[in-house]
């Protein structure tokens, strides 16, 4: 499977602009450029909570991805927002267990000033 051709033709990653940077032997990054159509705050750029989740998750599902070679759909997603999201985004993900039904996924969003904004775990569908 072309991983990051998948995540290239996946619409509403590419809708929200999402990029996948890096995906490797169960570890996948990511970003997305903030722009005025994303943010929650009329006065200033700043994610809406569902921009960064749909980063985290999609970045998450990368990681699984480059293991089982095949789509992983979210089973559950958990996230805690830890700051506002200002300028860029960008999420690393790690797989943490890796079995024939499910797969669960650390993932870390950063701001782009490098201050950690979400800590998420999701659970995708492996089998």
């Amino acid at each position: 499977m072309d991983i990051e051709a998948f995540f290239q033709n996946m619409p509403f990653a590419d809708l929200l602009d999402i990029e996948i940077t890096t995906v490797d032997n169960g570890h996948a990054e990511g970003h997305i450029e903030m722009r005025e159509e994303l943010s929650w705050n009329e006065e200033q750029i700043m994610a809406h909570g569902g921009v960064t989740f749909t980063l985290a998750d999609t970045v998450g599902g990368a990681a699984l991805v480059s293991l089982v070679d095949q789509p992983v759909p979210t089973i559950d997603m958990r996230i805690d927002y830890l700051e506002a999201g200002t300028g860029d985004l960008r999420a690393e993900a790690d797989v943490v267990r890796h079995g024939g039904d499910v797969g669960v996924v650390n993932v870390e969003v950063y701001a782009e000033d490098g201050t950690q904004v979400a800590d998420a775990r999701g659970v995708y569908k492996t089998g």
